[in-house]
């Protein structure tokens, strides 16, 4: 079963104005991928040129941030749901 991801609006241009797409893999690095896939474009905007997540981008697996997990190599299941964040300065 695909696990569900949670698009934020200012990336929602590359996945057909949708706010939740689905995408499958065994890990997070796995559903990035997949995603890059079936959306071209959206992983420039998550990573970097060496393939990690770009710092402003916050990605969490059922509420947690897989940064304080195993970051890409987190393990998701059936069941699970990912958010994409953009991290919000302020002032």
């Amino acid at each position: 079963m695909p696990i569900l991801v949670h698009i934020p609006t200012p990336l929602r241009k590359l996945t057909a104005e949708a706010e939740i797409v689905s995408a499958e893999g065994k890990t997070v690095e796995e559903i990035l991928t997949h995603l890059n896939r079936t959306y071209p474009g959206l992983d420039e905007r998550l990573r970097d040129e060496n393939g990690n997540i770009r710092r402003f981008i916050n990605i969490f697996l059922n509420d947690e941030d897989i940064r304080f997990l195993q970051d890409k190599a987190t393990p998701v299941k059936e069941g699970d749901e990912i958010s994409i964040l953009p991290a919000i300065a302020g002032g």
